[in-house]
């Protein structure tokens, strides 16, 4: 129980800031979105399934990455069971959203879409599953590898938001021009 406390402790720091980033993203996600229904722009069920609610779930996943990393554990197997959790979840909805990506004609992904809201997700839920395998065998580096998709899963969520708000911005400009 000390030698995992210990860890996980000297990490306490960084998974506050990506933890609370994450959450404070979420919820500016919901005021965007809240604004769009508002407005005169709308956007279609079906690209916001593979688009916009995806966002939302990488952004929880930093933020539960860092709640599962900052918990007082009473051993790291306990983590990697956790973190491999999450992971298979993470990777499972992925599945799922490039399955909705693929059937929503609403819009036409290109290839940085695929990169940003498929393959970059799923490299990061599977190198969190990948980790959890690995957790237990006290090896350093996969305390940086369950930081690094901490912290991906929150650049990955920041991308999207800003590409999700920017294409509904600039297609209700040019929708307005018609």
């Amino acid at each position: 129980m000390h030698e995992a406390a210990t860890g996980l402790s000297a990490w306490e720091s960084f998974y506050v800031i990506v933890g609370s980033s994450g959450g404070a993203l979420i919820g500016l996600q919901f005021v965007v979105m809240t604004l769009i229904a508002e407005s005169r722009l709308r956007t279609q069920g079906g690209a916001l399934g593979a688009f916009g609610a995806p966002t939302i779930v990488h952004l929880t996943g930093a933020l539960v990455v860092s709640a599962i990393m900052s918990a007082p554990w009473p051993s790291l197997g306990s983590v990697s069971i956790a973190l491999g959790i999450c992971g298979l979840g993470g990777l499972t909805y992925s599945t799922i959203v490039v399955r909705r990506a693929l059937r929503q004609t609403d819009y036409e992904p290109v290839w940085q879409d695929w990169v940003w809201f498929f393959a970059l997700p799923c490299i990061a839920y599977l190198a969190l599953l990948f980790d959890a395998a690995f957790l237990r065998g006290h090896d350093p580096i996969t305390l940086f590898i369950a930081a690094a998709v901490a912290l991906g899963l929150l650049l990955i969520g920041v991308h999207n938001a800003w590409d999700s708000v920017m294409h509904i911005v600039t297609a209700g400009r040019a929708t307005k021009e018609d």
